[in-house]
C-alpha cells in the first residue's frame, strides 16, 4: 500500500517538473507582415491638422459625437412612438434579439434610422 503511494506521488512530481517550461503567459508575438498604409504622411498629417482647427479629435477618450447634437422632437413625441412601438421594441429585447418578430411580420416592418453617422 505504502508503495503504490510512494509510486504515485513520484508519478506526480515527475509529471509536474514535465510540465515545468519555458512557456510564459502574455509572451509579445511578432507580426513578421510589414505595415503598408494606403495614405502619404502628408495627407494623415493634414487630416490631424483638420481636426486640430475644428477642436474635434475622434481618436481621443473625451469625444462625443453627439456633442453638438439638437433633436427635432420633444420628449412627448419620443414617448408617444415609444409606447406606440411597444411590441417591436419587445421583441428585439427578447431573447432571439427579435427573429421570431422579424419571421413573422417579414423585415420591411423594421423602419431603421441612423442616429450618429459620421459621413466620409
Amino acid at each position: 500500500m505504502i508503495r503504490k503511494f510512494a509510486l504515485t506521488l513520484v508519478a506526480a512530481v515527475a509529471a509536474g517538473s514535465a510540465m515545468a517550461g519555458t512557456a510564459y503567459i502574455g509572451d509579445i508575438a511578432v507580426d513578421t507582415n510589414a505595415f503598408t498604409s494606403d495614405r502619404s504622411r502628408a495627407e494623415v498629417q493634414a487630416e490631424l491638422a483638420q481636426y486640430r482647427q475644428a477642436g474635434v479629435n475622434p481618436w481621443a477618450k473625451s469625444y462625443d459625437p453627439l456633442k453638438s447634437f439638437a433633436s427635432t422632437k420633444s420628449r412627448e413625441q419620443v414617448a408617444a412612438e415609444y409606447v406606440g412601438a411597444r411590441e417591436q421594441v419587445a421583441a428585439f429585447t427578447r431573447e432571439d434579439s427579435g427573429s421570431a418578430y422579424l419571421a413573422r411580420n417579414g423585415a420591411a416592418a423594421v423602419d431603421v434610422e441612423r442616429v450618429a453617422v459620421q459621413s466620409r
